[in-house]
């Protein structure tokens, strides 16, 4: 049995995780913003695997108090999923900079900050991984025959970018690090017309992250366990 931390585990992405590695018979630390309101995530707690912590990866306050929470605990698979579209406002003449600001925190920034701090409970693994849900969206090599999305176009490309070089970093560790791109799924994010379902997409992640060696940390995977250019 692993133990698997997901961020934003309180929909979508997060939650189809969630069930996926709870019924696999793993240990789960779900977080979200308000673990209250979570609803649909509590009830999967029957299987006493489950674990609601909140965290709000925009707060360097709350990021440091809950990495002191789980001091002591070692953590197999950390997955930094939580993530923000960037707000309606994202286009040349349009474009709200102070959420772009906040999509970066969130998008790019976190996912390295809670890395980091939690680094102590990677190394007591012995088969460490960190994935980061990133998205084709921020590939150079992919044109997408489309404008807009500025905010979140980039703050994808630098978590891409970050988690390759945090890879290299982590290399002599033997922690594996890998951007992954979970599909254009039915979630909040992706809206009704997106090609899969969270479900389907959170199986694909499940097999890729169970299946991953050192060989293919630091390489850009897609949902379906293909590798995805940059």
């Amino acid at each position: 049995m692993q133990t698997v931390l997901i961020t934003g585990a309180n929909r979508g992405i997060g939650l189809a995780l969630t069930r996926c590695f709870l019924q696999a018979g793993d240990k789960v630390i779900a977080t979200c913003r308000d673990p209250a309101q979570a609803t649909q995530l509590h009830a999967l707690s029957s299987s006493g695997q489950l674990t609601v912590l909140p965290l709000d990866v925009n707060s360097s306050a709350s990021l440091t108090a809950f990495a002191q929470q789980l001091q002591g605990q070692t953590i197999d698979v950390l997955v930094n999923n939580a993530g923000v579209m960037g707000g309606p406002h994202q286009g040349l003449h349009d474009m709200d900079y102070a959420a772009w600001q906040h999509t970066f925190q969130v998008n790019t920034l976190a996912p390295l900050h809670l890395t980091s701090l939690l680094l102590p409970n990677l190394q007591r693994s012995t088969r460490a991984r960190v994935i980061t849900v990133s998205s084709q969206m921020g590939a150079f090599n992919l044109n997408m025959g489309s404008t807009g999305l500025y905010a979140y176009r980039s703050s994808k490309s630098a978590v891409s970018k970050v988690m390759q070089v945090l890879a290299q970093e982590l290399q002599p560790q033997n922690i594996i690090v890998c951007p992954v791109h979970p599909g254009w799924v039915k979630t909040d994010m992706g809206g009704p017309n997106a090609q899969i379902d969270p479900d389907v997409s959170a199986a694909g992640l499940h097999k890729l992250i169970n299946g991953l060696t050192m060989e293919q940390s630091g390489r850009f995977w897609t949902w379906e366990g293909r590798e995805h250019v940059w």
